[in-house]
């Protein structure tokens, strides 16, 4: 039997939880920066990933607390798609990746790590980027800082809702 390990992970694993749901708490919140909330919606929001897989992970989520996406309405389903069509519009504009991993990991067993609250992954990916979890030597390679992979996404997204309002 071969083993996968990833160590990097250990931080997310071991590390505090926060207080109830992040996908409630920090859109409630009302700091986006702070929170790395990258595009707010009627019904769902865009964040990105504080533990990514790769440069550019995003989440998509409706803001309705709920585990399983057949308890969203018609409208919050449509939206989430919508949200994941931004959020690829937005990284192959930004972070010219030359294919995505999208998915939604329904329940714990499935691997949710939120599994109370539905969350859509939109992943980059790049040639020679190897797999979901890439290491060498316990490490974890992620070229890029969270906070400058946020300011060049949310100056995207901003760029982006101006020609729309131009058009």
């Amino acid at each position: 039997m071969r083993h996968l390990w990833a160590p990097w992970r250990m931080g997310y694993v071991t590390a505090e939880q926060p207080e109830g749901c992040i996908f409630c708490t920090k859109p409630a919140a009302g700091d986006d920066d702070a929170n790395q909330i990258l595009y707010r919606g009627d019904l769902v929001f865009i964040m990105l990933n504080t533990f990514p897989y790769n440069s550019g992970h995003l989440l998509v989520a409706p803001f309705r607390h709920l585990a399983d996406p057949l308890d969203m309405s018609p409208q919050e389903a449509g939206e989430l798609l919508h949200g994941v069509r931004i959020a690829v519009e937005t990284l192959r504009d930004t972070l010219q990746p030359e294919g995505f991993n999208i998915g939604i990991n329904v329940g714990q067993v499935a691997g949710a790590g939120y599994a109370d609250h539905v969350h859509m992954h939109v992943v980059p990916r790049w040639a020679g980027d190897t797999n979901f979890m890439a290491i060498t030597a316990d490490t974890r390679v992620v070229p890029e800082a969270l906070a400058d992979t946020f300011r060049r996404l949310k100056g995207a997204l901003a760029k982006r809702a101006t020609e729309a309002e131009t058009e």
